[in-house]
């Protein structure tokens, strides 16, 4: 790991000085957006904006991103939409094209035919601004867009600024193999843990210095945020889903736990209206699921049986068989022991079925590396599996706090 420089120092004083924006006296939770806001997006004025978010980035008070910097005169030229598009209509993995909002501002698609911006846009504007909310797990695609995104500023030589959100899990215990550079993909940005602990902002920082080190960066930083906090438990935070299928903070919150089922032949839940709380499939045994899974003794989650039948996705219309979850101790409940107990007992019960060899390349992608899989496949006990992944990234643990923003 590069330790941080000269340009990481500038752009951690610039973020200090957004949060004067607010007195030191002030309570309540405020975003990115909202110090901004109340700064009358003074780093904005004079400059030619495009903007990077969905109908998810809103202020404090609900407010739409785009209208907060319209109200304050910004010359604001277009937008541009990530993965789900601007009105999150679209499902996961379905392709966006361009659109329009507020009948005057265009909306060009970061998830179409390509998912960089296009450089000849990036000529009409001065600096990108880059607004969304994160689901604080690798594999979630925003992280990408931002990568993304940053790396065509560098190229146009344009400035990139982050109005910076919470990481709504981030006291779950950091989890999972730090990815491989060789396994780096859409679901799998950069050299971060599975469960990776840190806001865009922070992610955009590390970036930087990582790779990006010609590029001019500015954070705008949040006020009142805490990394010991669950988002529901932020004074003035109300939830948005960033995602058609994470509707809800319950579900959120389970997603870094069942969202490796997408690279295998089992339902991930999506189709129903308990997507990522609940998995199964027409060939699983709940009761002989259950009791392998209860075997685990796994902290702050419980498991029951369900049958249900997806009107979407995978068994679209068949009825499967399968697992519920729900936390009962967020504080206890570690979504990567958990994901890897299920993983180890479907692979155990139902090898052949369970379809880990039929998806090699997308689960190594969702996973970072080919080592998680093949200890699956080869049941190796969890507690094997887990020091593995301690180890693996305990390297970035040891520089990430160096790079944290926020108590």
């Amino acid at each position: 790991m590069k330790s941080f420089s000269l340009s990481f120092i500038v752009s951690f004083i610039f973020f200090l000085l957004t949060l004067t924006a607010f007195p030191a006296g002030a309570e309540g939770f405020r975003y990115g957006l909202d110090v901004l806001d109340a700064d009358g997006c003074r780093q904005l004025k004079g400059k030619k904006v495009a903007l990077i978010t969905n109908a998810a980035a809103v202020s404090g008070s609900g407010e739409d991103g785009y209208r907060v910097l319209l109200r304050h005169g910004v010359d604001l030229r277009f937008l541009m939409a990530p993965e789900h598009g601007f009105a999150l209509d679209r499902e996961a993995g379905q392709m966006v094209g361009d659109a329009g909002v507020a009948d005057t501002l265009s909306v060009y698609s970061l998830y179409g035919a390509s998912k960089k911006p296009d450089s000849n846009l990036l000529k009409t504007v001065d600096l990108v601004v880059f607004d969304l909310q994160d689901a604080g797990v690798r594999c979630y695609t925003y992280i990408s867009t931002m990568k993304l995104a940053m790396e065509a500023c560098q190229d146009a030589g344009i400035a990139f600024m982050v109005l910076d959100r919470p990481n709504p899990i981030a006291p779950l215990p950091s989890g999972g193999f730090l990815l491989d550079r060789r396994f780096e993909s859409f679901v799998g940005a950069a050299e971060l843990p599975f469960l990776h602990g840190m806001t865009t902002g922070e992610i955009a920082l590390w970036l930087q210095q990582q790779r990006y080190q010609g590029l001019l960066l500015q954070v705008v930083g949040m006020k009142g945020y805490r990394h010991d906090l669950f988002v529901d438990e932020l004074n003035g935070y109300h939830y948005r889903a960033p995602s058609p299928a994470l509707r809800d903070f319950r579900t959120l919150l389970l997603y870094p736990a069942t969202v490796m089922l997408e690279a295998t032949d089992v339902s991930e839940g999506r189709g129903t209206k308990r997507p990522f709380r609940m998995f199964g499939a027409p060939f699983i045994e709940s009761e002989v699921l259950l009791r392998e899974l209860e075997n685990y003794n796994l902290p702050g989650i419980d498991f029951g049986t369900t049958t249900f039948v997806p009107v979407s996705g995978k068994f679209s219309g068949v009825e499967c068989h399968g697992i519920t979850l729900k936390v009962t101790d967020r504080k206890r409940f570690d979504p990567f022991m958990t994901a890897t107990a299920i993983l180890l007992s479907l692979q155990k019960l139902w090898p052949v079925e369970l379809g880990i060899d039929r998806h090699t390349l997308f689960f190594d992608h969702l996973a970072g590396t080919d080592r998680y899989r093949q200890m699956i496949r080869n049941q190796q006990p969890i507690g094997e599996v887990l020091e593995a992944a301690r180890l693996s990234v305990q390297p970035f643990i040891a520089v990430r706090d160096d790079g944290i923003l926020y108590p």
